[in-house]
């Protein structure tokens, strides 16, 4: 379940922002439905601002917090992720607010001079792995992150609301009221920004076992409650690289069209034996999308045209991003078209040679030009091991 009303508790506030205007997230993931900026404040005997936000939106933000502040001043400032999406305000905060204290991780320190050049001594607060801070009435436990997905990370808990606030963790795209499904766009999300820290998501999420957790209040997205469980099965399916759902990826690149042909008759062939396939043009599809899917899938199909003695660029990029993000433990096939030297296929499978636990299936099709009875039995060979 989650929370679009973004209501904590009685003593926890969302003070966040959504962006409605933008159109790519971090300058290459499109975004329909705009994204999110949480912040969060802590209203106690002491007050905590959790995070800030993106510098386009510094007005409201400051707005927002002075409404749920009714008047009193905050004590301090915890600054989780120093991506500037969460940390661009910290010096127009810790100006307006001149007695604050900011709360963060000798790296986020190292950051802060890089972006604002000073580390704000000596109103700085230092925290490690299980440094606590008391706000009167609740103590509040910082828990390290490093590479999720940036080095200087920690996540904090809440131990009165059993409120875990994850930084970039269980984010997704969207604004906080975006009618839309979480699990497709959180994929999307993690396996774009934090899928390359799979080892490092793991071992944080074996340190949340240990805590009683009644929301998960991430810096992108909506509060989450209730059914947890899904949200951190989730996670652990895709930081462990595990097939999320049986099915098929067709990801092609053509020039004239005959490769998106073989491309499109064989998930053509695959939907009609009961197999679940999503196909993607590399070169007109979000690649984003493309690479989700790669992931959440058991299957992957690779089609493309022999160009300039190798492969056609989208899709070289689209392996690089697979590559990138720890592609691993899955099966995949080729499907190569050249009129008179194909080596797409040998190329492709030289660029996924590192990639670990992948089994490459036993009919792969080579096209020469157009489809022929003898290609076409390939490819009728290459979905009957595929189906499902």
């Amino acid at each position: 379940m989650i929370d679009k009303t973004m209501y904590v508790s009685d003593s926890i506030k969302w003070i966040g922002v959504n962006d409605r205007a933008i159109d790519l997230f971090e300058g290459q993931y499109v975004v329909p439905n705009g994204m999110a900026y949480n912040s969060y404040v802590i209203i106690d005997e002491k007050i905590a601002v959790m995070d800030t936000v993106d510098q386009n939106f510094t007005e409201e933000w400051l707005k927002n917090l002075d409404d749920a502040l009714s008047g009193r001043m905050p004590d301090y400032l915890v600054v989780q992720h120093m991506e500037p999406d969460h940390s661009a305000n910290v010096a127009v905060f810790m100006e307006k607010y001149p007695e604050a204290v900011v709360v963060a991780s000798m790296g986020a320190f190292s950051m802060m001079k890089n972006f604002f050049g000073t580390d704000f001594a000596p109103r700085k607060m230092v925290v490690k792995e299980g440094s606590e801070l008391n706000l009167g009435g609740r103590t509040l436990t910082f828990v390290t992150a490093p590479m999720v997905h940036w080095p200087e990370v920690i996540v904090t808990y809440d131990s009165k609301d059993k409120v875990l606030f994850s930084a970039d963790g269980f984010g997704k795209f969207g604004t906080v009221d975006a009618d839309e499904d979480w699990d497709c766009e959180a994929r999307r999300y993690y396996i774009g920004i934090v899928g390359k820290f799979g080892t490092q998501v793991q071992a944080l999420l074996k340190k949340a076992s240990g805590l009683e957790i009644n929301k998960i209040c991430p810096l992108h997205g909506p509060v989450l409650c209730d059914d947890l469980g899904h949200y951190i099965n989730k996670y652990d399916i895709w930081s462990s690289y595990r097939v999320e759902d049986e099915g098929v990826t067709i990801a092609y690149s053509s020039v004239y069209g005959h490769t998106k042909t073989v491309a499109l008759k064989l998930a053509e062939a695959l939907e009609k034996s009961g197999t679940k396939v999503e196909a993607f043009d590399l070169a007109r599809d979000d690649q984003a999308e493309a690479v989700e899917c790669a992931f959440r899938y058991s299957k992957l199909v690779l089609a493309t045209t022999t160009y300039n003695g190798s492969i056609f660029p989208v899709m070289n990029t689209f392996i690089h991003a697979l590559k990138e993000h720890n592609f691993q433990n899955r099966k995949v096939a080729f499907i190569e078209n050249g009129t008179w030297a194909p080596v797409a296929m040998k190329v492709m499978k030289e660029l996924l040679a590192d990639c670990k636990n992948l089994t490459f299936a036993d009919n792969n099709v080579t096209v020469k030009g157009a489809l022929n009875e003898s290609s076409e039995a390939q490819l009728m060979a290459l979905a009957e091991e595929f189906k499902a």
